[in-house]
């Protein structure tokens, strides 16, 4: 007689933006430039268990736009959330938080950002969408060939604007 395993279950409990911050260092004298700024985005990704059952992803983004060697802003949000996943595999709970969670995050980051430099006074930032898939074979390979250095990777995006 075997035992049945009871279904897996994959649950978003809460979306919402643990950290949030623009600094604007040469305002107000850099809102006199026309020069079209220089963007560079980072994203990070990172998920840790909490409670029995309860994983909080996160995943962030710095948008930094310079012009020459000036800084006009420099945008920074966390974008987290609390997932429940009970009775997953082992095999499938990394991927699930490292692909499925930050891909659900990632729009209400994107939109997190776009809102912070807007209300900074600056043309909205779109971030382009990530590949989390790809991000996470690129840290299996880093593991399996003894690179970790103990951080995920991350995506850094070079955007002309």
């Amino acid at each position: 007689m075997s035992e049945t395993q009871p279904p897996a279950t994959f649950q978003i409990e809460k979306i919402y933006v643990k950290d949030l911050s623009l600094e604007i260092p040469n305002a107000p004298q850099i809102f006199m430039q026309q020069a079209q700024p220089q963007l560079e985005v980072r994203i990070d990704t990172g998920a840790a268990p909490f409670s029995e059952g309860y994983f909080e992803t996160f995943v962030s983004a710095t948008v930094t736009a310079k012009v020459d060697d000036k800084t006009l802003f420099l945008a920074e949000a966390v974008q987290a959330g609390i997932f429940q996943m009970r009775n997953v595999p082992a095999d499938d709970l990394k991927p699930l938080l490292a692909i499925a969670c930050p891909t659900i995050l990632f729009p209400y980051l994107s939109e997190t950002i776009s809102d912070l430099v807007i209300r900074g006074g600056f043309p909205p930032v779109l971030l382009a969408p990530v590949s989390f898939d790809a991000l996470y074979v690129q840290r299996l390979q880093q593991e399996q060939s003894g690179m970790q250095g103990g951080t995920s990777p991350d995506a850094r995006i070079e955007v002309a604007r």
